[in-house]
C-alpha cells in the first residue's frame, strides 16, 4: 500500500478519533443545492489492456484503499491536536452522503493519478487508488479526464476467503459494473470499520486492511440478510443514483475473527 504525499505511520496514538468519525456514521446534513458542490470520493481502478487483474482482486483493492484513506493520519488531528491536511475535506464529505465515483485508468493516466492526494493499494495483482474527497465540480483534471464506464471485468471464481479476514459479499443478481461494485465495497469497508471496536479497527489497520470480496448467490444472500437482521453483519443500502433501485442492499459485510459488533 502506498500514498502519494509521503509515508503515513503504520500505527499512531490518535486513530481512535478517526475511527470515531466512522463509528458515528454519515449523512448528517443534506446535499448542497448546487450539484457542483456535492461531495464525492473519487476511486481510480488500474485496468490495463494486457493481462487485466481479476475482478475480485480489483474490488478488494478498492475496499482496502477506501478504508485506508478514511483512517489515514492525514484525515484527522495529529498528536499535537492540529488538524491534518486532509481533515477538513474528509469531514465535509463524511458528514454528507459519502458518495464515491469509480473511474478507470491505465498507462500514463494511471501514473499521473498517483500525484493527486490519496492512497493506493497494490493487492493480488490489482491496484486501486482512493482520493481525498471534495466537490465534484472541483475535481482535479488528472482524475476528471478518466472514464467512469466502458470497461468491465468478468466475474471470476476466487478461492475460499482466507481465515480471519472480513468478507464483503456482493449481491450478484444486481449485475453491477466493476466501477459500481468498487464504490459499494468501499462503502462496506467504511461501515465495517465503524462497527468494530477501536482496538479491532487498529488491529485491522496494522494488518493492512485485508479483506475478501465474493459474489453471493440467492441462497447465500438470504442467509446474509438474516444475519443483518440479527445484528451480526452490516449492509450497504444504495441511494439509487446509478445502476440499482433506491434502497437496494448491494453488499453485506461479515466479520472474520476480529472482535467487534459484527
Amino acid at each position: 500500500m502506498s500514498a502519494g504525499v509521503g509515508p503515513a505511520p503504520a500505527v499512531d496514538p490518535v486513530l481512535a478519533e478517526r475511527h470515531g468519525v466512522l463509528a458515528r456514521g454519515y449523512g448528517h446534513r443534506p446535499d448542497p443545492e448546487d450539484p457542483a458542490k456535492v461531495q464525492a470520493m473519487p476511486i481510480v481502478l488500474h485496468l490495463p489492456k494486457a493481462d487485466p487483474p481479476a475482478r475480485s482482486a480489483v474490488l478488494e483493492a478498492a475496499a482496502m484503499a477506501t478504508v485506508a484513506l478514511c483512517l489515514d493520519p492525514r484525515v484527522g488531528p495529529g498528536p499535537d491536536g492540529e488538524p491534518g491536511p486532509w481533515q477538513e475535506p474528509f469531514l465535509a464529505w463524511n458528514d454528507a452522503r459519502i458518495r464515491k465515483v469509480a473511474r478507470r485508468a491505465r498507462g500514463a493516466h494511471w501514473r499521473a493519478a498517483q500525484d493527486v492526494d490519496g492512497v493506493t493499494v497494490d493487492h493480488a495483482g490489482a491496484q486501486a487508488r482512493a482520493f481525498v474527497p471534495g466537490p465534484v465540480g472541483d475535481l482535479d483534471p488528472r482524475i476528471s479526464r478518466l472514464q467512469i464506464g466502458g470497461t468491465d471485468l468478468p466475474h471470476d471464481d476466487p478461492p475460499a476467503p482466507e481465515a480471519g479476514v472480513p468478507v464483503f459479499w456482493v449481491q450478484k443478481s444486481l449485475e453491477m459494473t466493476v466501477g459500481k461494485a468498487a464504490a459499494q465495497v468501499g462503502h462496506a469497508a467504511m461501515l465495517y470499520a465503524g462497527a468494530l471496536d477501536v482496538d479491532a479497527a487498529r488491529a485491522w489497520a496494522v494488518d493492512g486492511f485485508p479483506c475478501a470480496v465474493r459474489d453471493a448467490d440467492e441462497t447465500t444472500w438470504r442467509e446474509l440478510l438474516a444475519r443483518v437482521e440479527s445484528g451480526t453483519a452490516v449492509a450497504v443500502r444504495d441511494a439509487g443514483f446509478t445502476e440499482v433501485a433506491p434502497g437496494s442492499v448491494t453488499v453485506i459485510a461479515v466479520a472474520g475473527t476480529v472482535t467487534g459488533r459484527v
